[in-house]
């Protein structure tokens, strides 16, 4: 092809709940898309949390072969493959790549605790990306921006750190670990093996991403250290970019982005946030009777700001800090209904991301200036209009939801060089959908909600914690 912005990207976002994948071109337009949702985590014991079985690779390669079998082009015009999965993630490896044992969700409490060998047969520790990368390629190689947590990196430099130090922290050995690539990078080429499984042709190359927030934020079109984005997943919370690693604090961290040498600063979040939208939809569905959130939205549109006195505490996953929380729903008074807890919980995601980002805009001595909402809850009117009065600043959303595909997209675009530049990729790739203005009666009336919810929730909380 002489035209380098010609052909097509296969983009994989492998989330928490389900495998996406988007087949795209050098414009940003969507040719094909599909979505194989993953099996329920396993709890094999209290504080464990896995991916069943080879659920991830499964998915993959299902959701791959339903995006083709939709696809109205060439396969041979594909240039590359975008691979993003979820972060802090854990596989344990054998010596010719298979799982020795399942792979560890980012809840699982292992991954904050150094490494401890459980299959006799573990050879190679990794995330979920470098797991899926190797299924791919049969390279031991992984994307840099998806190590955080528990791992011997040098985030500053995005490699291994050279301080042996670190390794024993982490109970690992070098000879443990797989190679590491910055964003844009080619981690391999696919095996005839994966194409096959996948209906991909064989030899494509699969390029290197970063973690899902991160690749998440690229697809947003984030580039402006006066904007928030908000991510409306399994964990809620805002980021904005940043230049250079920052000291610890308990209010904001650095992540990788999603572009070689640059950060992102992320603020506290909500465990488990939009899963428990998806927890109550399916609590008030009936097996005649399924009810969708946009039913939920309609009839929590006629519920009154502060949804009839209701107040959820979103704490139906414990941080690892204060693992007595709980979640809770308090304020009944028998008046209220389904469509008054949905707005509770929809109000209280909106309220405790906006104290996050408050909090990491402090440190950070920014100004807020506009809201970008990604995710599942970003397709909500009603979601945005509360999170513009909440946080008090004009909201967007990407046009295309799935901004951590869009995202996957652009790596792939800019590693198989169908655009020079992140900024030229960015550009051509990523297009404004939604926006919501802040609507001064609502901001008002959230105020008094949200001094509500600093009266009730410390109080709430300290129930659990006089019973741990």
């Amino acid at each position: 092809m002489s035209d380098p912005g010609a052909g097509y990207v296969v983009a994989i976002d492998n989330g928490s709940q389900s495998t996406k994948v988007l087949i795209l071109d050098a414009r940003g337009a969507i040719h094909a898309r599909s979505r194989v949702p993953l099996r329920p985590y396993s709890s094999p014991s209290p504080g464990r949390w896995e991916h069943p079985d080879d659920d991830l690779w499964d998915s993959i390669a299902a959701a791959v072969r339903e995006a083709l079998a939709v696809f109205p082009g060439d396969p041979g015009d594909i240039r590359g493959i975008g691979l993003c999965t979820i972060r802090f993630c854990r596989a344990v490896l054998r010596a010719d790549g298979s799982l020795a044992q399942p792979v560890m969700s980012w809840m699982d409490e292992r991954l904050s605790l150094p490494y401890r060998q459980e299959a006799d047969d573990a050879v190679f520790v990794t995330t979920s990306s470098g797991y899926i990368a190797h299924r791919l390629t049969g390279q031991r190689r992984d994307a840099a921006g998806n190590y955080q947590g528990m791992w011997p990196i040098d985030t500053a430099r995005w490699t291994w750190s050279a301080d042996a130090e670190d390794y024993a922290r982490c109970g690992m050995e070098p000879s443990m670990l797989f190679d590491v690539l910055p964003p844009g990078e080619t981690l391999g080429r696919l095996t005839a093996e994966a194409g096959a499984l996948t209906g991909l042709p064989e030899g494509i190359p699969v390029i290197a991403t970063s973690n899902d927030k991160a690749v998440e934020a690229l697809g947003a079109g984030l580039r402006d250290e006066e904007e928030a984005l908000l991510s409306l997943g399994t964990y809620v919370a805002t980021m904005t970019p940043g230049d250079r690693p920052l000291p610890p604090h308990p209010d904001v961290w650095t992540n990788f982005a999603a572009e070689p040498g640059r950060f992102l600063y992320e603020s506290s979040g909500v465990r488990r946030g939009m899963w428990t939208v998806s927890w109550f939809r399916e609590l008030v569905s009936g097996a005649r009777e399924p009810v969708s959130e946009e039913v939920l939205d309609r009839g929590a549109e006629q519920v009154p700001i502060g949804a009839g006195g209701l107040i959820a505490a979103l704490d139906w996953l414990a941080p690892t800090q204060e693992p007595w929380r709980r979640g809770a729903l308090v304020g009944f008074d028998g008046t209220q209904g389904r469509f008054h807890i949905h707005r509770a919980i929809l109000e209280a995601l909106a309220i405790a991301s906006e104290e996050g980002d408050a909090r990491a805009r402090r440190v950070l001595g920014r100004r807020r200036r506009e809201l970008v909402v990604t995710g599942g809850g970003s397709g909500s009117p009603l979601m945005l209009s509360i999170l513009a009065a909440v946080f008090g600043v004009p909201v967007r959303t990407p046009l295309v939801h799935d901004a951590a595909g869009v995202g996957a997209a652009i790596c792939a675009a800019v590693g198989t060089g169908m655009h020079p530049t992140w900024d030229a990729a960015v550009d051509a790739m990523v297009a404004v959908g939604a926006r919501a203005e802040v609507d001064p009666v609502m901001a008002s009336a959230y105020a008094e909600v949200r001094r509500t919810h600093a009266r009730v929730l410390p109080r709430v909380r300290r129930l659990f914690a006089d019973d741990a």
